[in-house]
């Protein structure tokens, strides 16, 4: 079996990505395929990335505040090259009260900091919509 492949992308253009790289390496130490995208991507350049390295999961880390407009976004552009099988999850500092609608936008998952990286680890194992070939 193969291993997970995640796609840790960080969109918008907040320059901080020291939780992105902590979170990339425990998926790494985890057994996980990890594709990071680096600093500054458009929803656009995170879907092609994650349709071109056929990934599993879509990790995104996000700190500028844009979170309702830019997670969602790349939800969306999934759907529309029909790859919303790709499992999306967020974190970051994301208030409390935005969580529900990013749920409700297709976001599986929101971690906010201090979340172990092992609960996003489990997580992703328990959520994944792809099956393993």
């Amino acid at each position: 079996m193969r291993p997970i492949r995640v796609l840790v992308a960080k969109p918008g253009l907040d320059g901080h990505d020291r939780g992105a790289k902590v979170i990339a390496r425990a998926l790494r130490d985890a057994g996980m395929e990890v594709i990071y995208t680096g600093l500054r991507q458009t929803p656009e350049q995170i879907v092609a990335a994650a349709i071109q390295e056929d990934v599993d999961v879509v990790a995104m880390s996000i700190l500028s505040g844009a979170h309702n407009h830019l997670l969602p976004k790349v939800v969306e552009l999934l759907k529309e090259e029909e790859a919303d099988d790709i499992l999306v999850v967020g974190g970051g500092v994301i208030p409390e009260d935005d969580i529900p609608y990013l749920k409700e936008k297709g976001i599986a998952e929101i971690f906010t900091p201090g979340t172990p990286t092992s609960a996003t680890i489990d997580y992703i194992r328990a959520n994944l919509k792809r099956a393993l070939g």
